[in-house]
């Protein structure tokens, strides 16, 4: 389980899918789903989330509160990042509206059981489907006296939850980096832990796991690595790139995970 943590006094970050417009989606009777697949730990399904052996096809479901869909903007950056990582060329991304929960905040246990409620894609034949969810509630692990929140956290081989109502917050207080740069990092970010990012279901080629944060990578200004995670130092890298006038705000994979994707099939 990987999460992002952003301190209040910093703003912004984006991302995510371009995507088949599917706004209503029809759940399958409940006796034909098998969820098996779907309810394994993360990074257990990084190799087949990067190449084409067992499962071609890859869909994605966005579910979110409503009010709280992502900028199309991030999820056109978020779609050609899996299409450069990936060799899945067929993706589909389904889009389901949900009413909101009514919690102050939310746990993992409490994410994952809005999941179990809700989720309609899950793996068959051959297509491997990830599931998003969008909240409009902090999570519950927020220590807002300390100015520290959560972006975003992978809690199973296929599963991802974006705090989204934090994501506007933290981006709204910067002048220089939008809803949609913090989308796309967190995105980016949660699908390279799915992805096997660092040390979680991808091998690493050559040591670069952080040994203070772990599934980090310990390359300076690499996506993957823990100063994006902790104490606004995602806010910090968005911001210098911003300013330096990079063509975008959001840090790549460094080398070392870039190699150990290609390892394991990816590109």
């Amino acid at each position: 389980m990987k999460r992002f943590r952003l301190f209040l006094i910093f703003a912004g970050l984006t991302l995510f899918l371009n995507c088949s417009k599917d706004e209503d989606v029809q759940p399958r009777p409940e006796e034909q789903i098998d969820r098996s697949a779907n309810l394994l730990a993360t990074g257990a399904s990084a190799g087949d989330l990067l190449a084409n052996t067992n499962l071609s096809n890859l869909l994605i479901e966005i579910a979110y509160v409503e009010g709280f869909r992502p900028t199309s903007t991030a999820m056109t950056n978020f779609e050609q990042f899996i299409r450069e990582r990936t060799f899945k060329e067929n993706i589909t991304i389904q889009y389901k509206s949900l009413p909101s929960p009514g919690e102050a905040t939310l746990t993992l246990q409490e994410v994952a059981d809005l999941e179990t409620a809700n989720r309609t894609a899950y793996n068959e034949n051959t297509t491997l489907a990830i599931y998003i969810y969008f909240a409009d509630a902090p999570s519950d692990d927020d220590e807002p006296e300390q100015d520290l929140v959560t972006l975003g956290s992978v809690y199973r081989n296929t599963s991802m939850v974006i705090y989204e109502r934090t994501v506007r917050d933290i981006a709204n207080r910067s002048s220089n980096i939008t809803v949609a740069d913090v989308e796309e990092a967190v995105l980016c970010h949660e699908m390279g832990h799915l992805s096997g990012l660092v040390n979680l279901g991808s091998p690493m080629i050559t040591p670069h796991e952080d040994p203070a944060a772990s599934n980090h990578c310990d390359i300076d200004g690499c996506l993957m690595g823990a100063e994006i995670e902790f104490g606004g130092g995602l806010m910090g890298i968005l911001e210098r790139r911003a300013l330096a006038g990079k063509s975008q705000a959001v840090p790549n994979l460094d080398s070392a995970c870039l190699a150990d994707l290609q390892a394991n099939g990816g590109r």
